[in-house]
Formats: structure tokens, C-alpha cells, sequence
């Protein structure tokens, strides 16, 4: 997986994958910089949130499980370890289960998954692993992702099976179907698909429609703007929020 926001923090970041090279940006709305509110007991991410390399939601695709089209995006995952990463962290993982959640009307699977080399992987291979070595963690996990939105005014997010978690098995086969669309997209499979306004080039992928040389990456990446620091964070991003579901 490759880490989008660290545990603890607010900051949406996202694989900006409208973008050459796909780099991760902080996400914006009418010009400002958005961050994830604290839902009282939680304070902002509370995993290691990111996302499956070339895996692809598809938007034209229709999920049997949901009913709902895919998101347009990688599929998001939560690594549960207690490292808190760094962000751009490319992290290998175990996957442990899956969560079916509906946003806005599209499929926006969450796999929860644990760094390979944290202390604690060796005692976690399954959701009833998880459940005895961390109670309570899947139940807050899916009532974070409930509630999240709504202390932006939005209604509570819903979910697939009732909001069960699905095991490793089923988690493994949407990221493998994912991974097909993202092959489907880049033009690896004979089945192409329109990838929008989304940028496919790739540096290392053999067989890809568009391809970016190393040498055209160096210079997208000598383009880039230096890293700046911006100005301290309005306090309002620590405030707590007391979402109340009906």
C-alpha cells in the first residue's frame, strides 16, 4: 500500500490521479484546503490510511455486492499497526478483511490490512484476530467511516452486508477484479475501458498504453514547485464535532 495520511491526522491528502505521475496532493474545496473533522471519541485518521497501487474502482462497473458503480479511485485501505507512518510510506501488508462502504452513491471498498513487519502481524491473519487482539477496533472502524461526513452537514454514510466485515478470501478477490479493471485501463487487457479525465501514463508497467520515459519523470519532477511550509493551522481543525445518528 502506499500511505496517503498518517494515523492521527486530519489533512485529506489523496493520490491525485488526474495528474502526471500521480503524486499525492491535499485534497481542496472552492479553493481550500480540506481536512477530516474529529468525531468525538476520534481524532482525525485513526489508521494508517492510503491506498492499492494499480487497483481501479471502475465508474462504469456496476458492483454485484452494492449495486452501486465504483468511485473512480485506487482502492482505500487502513493499516492498523502501531507505527504511525510517513507519508508516501510504501508499506507491504497483510489484508485481514474488507469493508463494503456506499459514498455518495458509489462503491468505496475499505481493506483493512497490517504492515508485515509490525510487532503485532504475526498474531493478526484474520478478522477474529483482529477482534480478540484489538476489541472494539472493527466496530469503531465502520462507525468512523458512519459518521464522518456529518459534521459537514452530510447524511451518514451507509454500507453492503449491513456493515459486516467480509474476510481476507473476499477482500483478496476485490483486489484482484480491481486490479483487472486498472489493467483494463492502462491497456494491458484486451478489454479497454475509458479512463475519463484520469492520467494512465506509467514509468515502469511494460505494455502500457501511454508510457512516461524516466527521463520525462525527471523532468516532471524538476517542474515541481518547491516544498513550502504554509501558515499554522486554524484551530477549528482540532475542535471536536458530536455527530447524533437517528
Amino acid at each position: 500500500m502506499v500511505v496517503e495520511v498518517p494515523r492521527w491526522t486530519n489533512a485529506k491528502m489523496e493520490i491525485d490521479t488526474k495528474s502526471p505521475l500521480n503524486p499525492i496532493v491535499q485534497d481542496q474545496k472552492k479553493g481550500k484546503l480540506r481536512y477530516v473533522r474529529n468525531s468525538f471519541p476520534h481524532h482525525g485518521y485513526i489508521w494508517n490510511y492510503g491506498a492499492f497501487p494499480q487497483t481501479w474502482e471502475d465508474p462504469h462497473h456496476v458492483d454485484e455486492n452494492t449495486g452501486e458503480k465504483g468511485d473512480n479511485d485506487p482502492v482505500d485501505c487502513c493499516e492498523i499497526g502501531q507505527r504511525v507512518a510517513n507519508r508516501g510510506d510504501v508499506l507491504e501488508v497483510k489484508v485481514l478483511g474488507i469493508l463494503a462502504m456506499v459514498d455518495d452513491g458509489e462503491t468505496d471498498w475499505k481493506v483493512m490490512v497490517i504492515d508485515v513487519n509490525d510487532p503485532k502481524a504475526e498474531l493478526l491473519n484474520s478478522l477474529d484476530d483482529v477482534e480478540k487482539e484489538m476489541p472494539g477496533f472493527l466496530a469503531n472502524t465502520r462507525e468512523w467511516f458512519r459518521i464522518y461526513k456529518m459534521p459537514d452537514g452530510k447524511p451518514e454514510n451507509k454500507f453492503a452486508f449491513d456493515g459486516e466485515f467480509k474476510d481476507a478470501d473476499f477482500a483478496h478477490k476485490i483486489i484482484d477484479e480491481t486490479n483487472v479493471f486498472w489493467k483494463q485501463m492502462v491497456g494491458l487487457e484486451e478489454e479497454s475501458v475509458d479512463a475519463g479525465k484520469l492520467h494512465t501514463g506509467c514509468v515502469a508497467v511494460d505494455g502500457a498504453t501511454t508510457q512516461i520515459s524516466r527521463d520525462e519523470a525527471h523532468q516532471i519532477f524538476e517542474a515541481t514547485k518547491e516544498f513550502e511550509k504554509g501558515e499554522e493551522l486554524d484551530s477549528s481543525v482540532d475542535e471536536w464535532h458530536y455527530a447524533h445518528l437517528k
